[in-house]
C-alpha cells in the first residue's frame, strides 16, 4: 500500500510517501522557524496560513521525488491531533479533499503515535514489547508498547513538558527561537556542576514528571545572579564570549539540561524495571538532544538491552511518521469519514489496536517485520 502522509500539527509542513512493500519513498518538509522567530514563538494564525500556502507544492514535490503519480496512491493519511486546531484543520481538509478527488480512503492519524512509531522507519526497528519515552514540546510520557495500537500509559508530566521547560528557560536567557536547540548548544560551553539544579520527582515513587519547579529554579538562580551583577541579564550585553554573564548563562544552561536528562533517564530506568523489559525507545523533538540519547543508551545497556532513537530528521515533526502510521492502519481497513474531525486534545491511550476491521480488495497482512517482531 502506498500512502501520502501529511503533517501540520504545529509549525512544520511535512509531506511524505510511504510504501509498505518498499519503505519510505519521499519525505519533504518546510519549517516555519524563520516566520515565528520574529515573535519568539509560534503564532497559530500565521502557522495555519503558511500550511495552506505550502501544502500543494510540497505534495507535488513529494510525489515527484517518489516517482509516482497521485493516482498511484492507495490512501492519504493526515495528522488529526493533538496540535493547534487551525494547523490541524489546514492539513486535514487538504488531505481529505485529495483522497476524495482520487477516490481513495483517508485516515486521521494521532500525532504522538506517529512519533512513537518513527523508529520503525529505520533499518533496525525495535522489537515489541518496549517502553517508549515520548518527549516533545507539548508531551512528556512513558508508554508501554505491546504492539501497534497496544499502548498503556505509565507516566506523564503533571505540568510543563520537558520541551516546554527547555523553550521557556531559553527565552529567559534571551536565546533565539527555537529555544530548546539554542539552549542545548549553549550548554556545551558550560559546567553542569557550577549552577546546581534540582531533579524534580526523581526521589519520589512513580513514573510521572514535573518540570515547572525546575523552570522556577532557573528563574531564581538567574535573578540572584542579576542582583549581584547590578540587574544586567545573563547572556545579554556586548561582553566578550568568556565574560561573567556569558559564563553564567552557559553554566545555567548546562545545569538545566543535565537535570532534565537525569530525570528522564532515571524514570526510564524505573519504567524498564517495573515492566521487566530491556528495550527502550525515545521519540519526539527532544529526543534529538545528544546528551539525552547518550544517557538513555547507558540506561538500556545497564539492563542488558538497547535504546532505539530515530535519526534527528525523524525526531521533529515530519510527514514520514504520519505516512507510516497511516499506512499500517489503512492497510487493515481503518478509514476516516468524509466529514473531517480533528482533535486538538487526544489521549494516546484512546487509540485501538491495529486489527482487521474490513476486507478491502487491496488489503494485505501487516509487513512481517512489524507484525511478528518480538523481543
Amino acid at each position: 500500500m502506498i500512502v501520502l502522509g501529511c503533517e501540520t500539527s504545529c509549525d512544520e509542513t511535512g509531506l511524505a510517501v510511504y510504501d509498505t512493500a518498499r519503505g519510505l519513498l519521499a519525505d519533504v518538509l518546510h519549517s516555519q522557524v524563520d516566520l515565528h522567530a520574529l515573535y519568539g514563538g509560534v503564532v497559530p494564525e500565521l502557522a495555519s496560513r503558511d500550511h495552506v500556502r505550502r501544502l500543494v507544492p510540497l505534495a507535488r514535490r513529494a510525489l515527484a521525488e517518489a516517482g509516482i503519480a497521485a493516482e498511484a496512491l492507495d490512501g492519504v493519511a493526515f495528522t488529526a491531533g493533538p496540535g493547534l486546531a487551525g494547523a490541524l484543520m489546514s492539513g486535514a481538509l487538504a488531505a481529505r479533499a485529495l483522497a476524495w478527488a482520487l477516490g481513495r480512503p483517508a485516515l486521521g492519524v494521532h500525532h504522538m503515535e506517529g512519533h512513537l512509531l518513527s523508529p520503525m522507519l529505520e533499518p533496525e526497528a525495535p522489537p515489541f514489547p518496549f517502553v517508549c519515552l515520548l518527549v516533545s514540546g507539548g508531551h512528556t510520557q512513558l508508554v508501554r508498547v505491546d504492539g501497534i495500537g497496544r499502548y498503556r500509559l505509565l507516566g506523564q508530566s503533571i505540568d510543563d513538558a520537558a520541551g516546554e521547560a527547555f523553550d521557556k528557560t531559553a527565552k529567559l536567557l534571551g536565546l533565539p527561537y527555537p529555544g530548546g536547540a539554542a539552549l542545548a548548544r549553549l550548554a556545551e560551553k558550560g559546567d553542569a556542576t557550577a549552577v546546581p539544579m534540582p531533579r524534580p520527582m526523581l526521589d519520589r515513587p512513580g513514573l510521572d514528571f514535573s518540570f515547572s519547579g525546575l523552570k522556577t529554579a532557573a528563574v531564581t538562580r538567574l535573578r540572584a545572579f542579576e542582583a549581584e551583577e547590578g540587574g544586567t541579564r545573563a547572556g545579554g550585553g556586548g561582553e566578550r564570549a568568556d565574560g561573567p554573564r556569558e559564563r553564567f548563562a552557559a553554566d545555567l544552561a548546562a545545569g538545566f539540561e543535565s537535570a532534565i536528562v537525569d530525570v528522564l533517564a532515571g524514570k526510564c530506568d524505573r519504567a524498564l524495571a517495573q515492566e521487566r523489559l530491556r528495550t527502550l525507545v525515545v521519540a519526539g523533538g527532544v529526543s534529538a538532544n545528544r546528551r539525552l540519547r547518550a544517557a538513555l543508551e547507558r540506561v538500556a545497556a545497564s539492563r542488558g538491552g538497547r535504546a532505539y532513537c530515530p535519526r534527528p530528521a525523524f525526531c521533529t515533526d515530519n510527514g514520514a511518521m504520519i505516512a507510516l502510521a497511516g499506512a499500517l492502519r489503512l492497510e487493515v481497513g481503518e478509514r476516516t469519514a468524509l466529514a473531517v474531525t480533528i482533535r486538538p486534545r487526544w489521549p494516546l491511550e484512546e487509540l485501538g489496536p491495529v486489527e482487521r476491521r474490513s476486507a478491502p480488495s487491496d488489503a494485505r497482512p501487516l509487513p512481517a517485520s512489524l507484525d511478528a517482531r518480538r523481543e
